[in-house]
């Protein structure tokens, strides 16, 4: 029970702390900015993910052979063939969501809807810490 407690009211502070959040830092308060990765790096982290992840392995072991014919003369072939297919089909639909998200990031970066965004979230929040509060131990 107190652990409820604890959480309502720290999901309140949290509420109250995003609805009073102002769109400027604190005076003295300073802005680190990152150096943008490079392009040869950012490939790089994704091939070695994708490459070292088995889950990518045996989604292709486990689903591409069903749509290869099995009297097919060259079945290797035709596995290298869907598998570039998945590929570049994955890469267009990542670049999309990519482009995507920095148009919007882009587009909230400082602007009244970022306040609004953050002032719902902070009722939601406080909402939530509201119903903890009222919820009867069951």
């Amino acid at each position: 029970m107190m652990l409820m407690l604890i959480g309502a009211a720290y999901l309140v502070y949290v509420g109250v702390s995003l609805m009073l959040v102002s769109k400027s830092p604190p005076p003295g308060a300073s802005t680190v900015r990152l150096a943008p990765a490079t392009i040869r790096t950012v490939f790089l982290q994704g091939f070695f993910t994708n490459v070292l992840n088995p889950k990518v392995a045996l989604f292709f072991l486990a689903f591409v052979p069903q749509f290869i014919d099995a009297d097919a003369s060259h079945k290797a072939l035709a596995f290298l063939f869907l598998g570039v297919v998945f590929n570049c089909n994955g890469t267009l639909l990542n670049l999309l969501v990519a482009w995507c998200a920095a148009q919007t990031g882009a587009g909230l970066r400082g602007g009244k809807l970022t306040s609004w965004i953050n002032r719902c979230i902070g009722g939601f929040f406080i909402y939530l810490g509201v119903r903890l509060v009222l919820e009867e131990p069951g």
